[in-house]
């Protein structure tokens, strides 16, 4: 989590630019007052070079990114989106929010999507699946491609952990059809709050646009106050002081997402000669960003043993495996959406993933490495297991 572990000087002076070009912190309008500076804009462009992608669209979260892709694919009432069962609450929030049912399906030990659960999920009311890089390591984005590619299905991307990595080369949220990103205070690079969302085509780009700031068309021979529209929308516009922030971090993003790989696999080369644990699955061709170290042991006990050794080193753990309810879909017995579609059996349906996530230990990898750190996670494991 290492976005506001780098927070600095080249932040606060492009925050300051914004104020000392006239202060405007609407992303639109006030031109003369303004003295040309767009941060959001700007920010927009900025992503879209690094992404090597045409088209992208700020907004205010994570979780509206994912709500204003599927705005753009016409989603709504009657339909059906598949996702996997380990990931954030927002992400099947999105879907109940647009009114679609949302479908979970089982993970496998790269802790993304099984792909060959998705098939048996889908039925003629789906029309989207959205995959998750959980924690930094890409989704099996070749098959699951594949098989929306058999279904004409959307491919979404929901890229908050996954921001800086690729998958065969290319980066990862521009492999499907849109990609979504968060830029939270914990995730790679962060705004405090906002997201990002990447498109492949003009026509869902500018839908999108629209349907994000109350459905207007910004058409440039109107004035803001007599906008064209042609269908609502909602208020979900990224202001210019977290795109000033924004533009700070993705300068930065390169050397983070490397520092954390580096250290990752520092940590790893102390623990790799431990048969007792079992190293999270990675696909082939992909570039992790590094977000978590995470491996797997026989049983939940022996998990809890060794997050209760590394605590007492003062090491902390992620997502798992103490936080796995807000991680978890098949916890979510509050969202009736979800539990009804998986006929009330929501967590029985599940309980491949809930064994795997429960048997996982989960270490936050950032910029800044304590060089005590990689001995004194081997030594925690070693005594949780005995």
């Amino acid at each position: 989590m290492p976005g506001y572990e780098v927070l600095g000087s080249e932040e606060l002076e492009e925050v300051k630019d914004v104020f000392n070009s006239g202060g405007v912190l609407f992303r639109h309008g006030f031109d003369e007052k303004r003295k040309g500076c767009y941060k959001v804009k700007a920010f927009e462009s900025e992503f879209a070079k690094f992404l090597k992608c045409d088209y992208t669209l700020a907004v205010t979260s994570g979780t509206a990114a994912l709500r204003v892709a599927l705005a753009a694919l016409d989603i709504g009432k009657g339909d059906e989106v598949i996702t996997q069962a380990f990931t954030f609450v927002a992400t099947v929030e999105a879907i109940i929010e647009a009114q679609a049912t949302p479908v979970c399906v089982n993970i496998d030990n790269s802790l993304n999507i099984n792909p060959k659960e998705i098939e048996a999920s889908i039925t003629n009311r789906t029309k989207a699946v959205i995959v998750v890089h959980m924690l930094g390591v890409p989704s099996k984005l070749k098959e699951v491609k594949e098989i929306c590619r058999k279904y004409n299905l959307a491919l979404i991307e929901d890229t908050a952990w996954g921001c800086g990595g690729k998958f065969d080369n290319k980066a990862l949220g521009t492999y499907g059809d849109i990609g979504t990103f968060s830029f939270d205070f914990a995730k790679t690079m962060t705004t405090g709050e906002g997201g990002m969302i990447a498109f492949k085509d003009k026509v869902t780009y500018e839908k999108a646009c629209a349907w994000h700031d109350h459905g207007h068309e910004n058409n440039p021979n109107l004035p803001r106050w007599k906008d064209s529209r042609s269908g609502s929308g909602f208020n979900f516009r990224m202001m210019e002081l977290q795109a000033a922030v924004g533009l700070a971090q993705l300068r930065k993003l390169p050397m983070i997402v490397s520092a954390q790989r580096k250290n990752s696999d520092l940590i790893w080369s102390y623990l790799e000669e431990l048969d007792c644990i079992e190293r999270r699955e990675e696909p082939i061709g992909c570039m992790p960003t590094a977000d978590a170290l995470i491996f797997m042991v026989e049983t939940e006990a022996i998990a809890l043993k060794i997050r209760e050794k590394l605590l007492s080193r003062r090491i902390s753990t992620k997502i798992l495996p103490e936080a796995i309810t807000w991680h978890f879909a098949g916890t979510w017995d509050h969202m009736p959406e979800l539990v009804n579609r998986h006929d009330n059996k929501l967590k029985e349906s599940l309980r491949k993933s809930e064994i795997i996530l429960t048997r996982s230990v989960s270490i936050p990898i950032g910029v800044e490495l304590d060089d005590k750190l990689p001995e004194a996670v081997h030594a925690a494991i070693i005594e949780g297991i005995e």
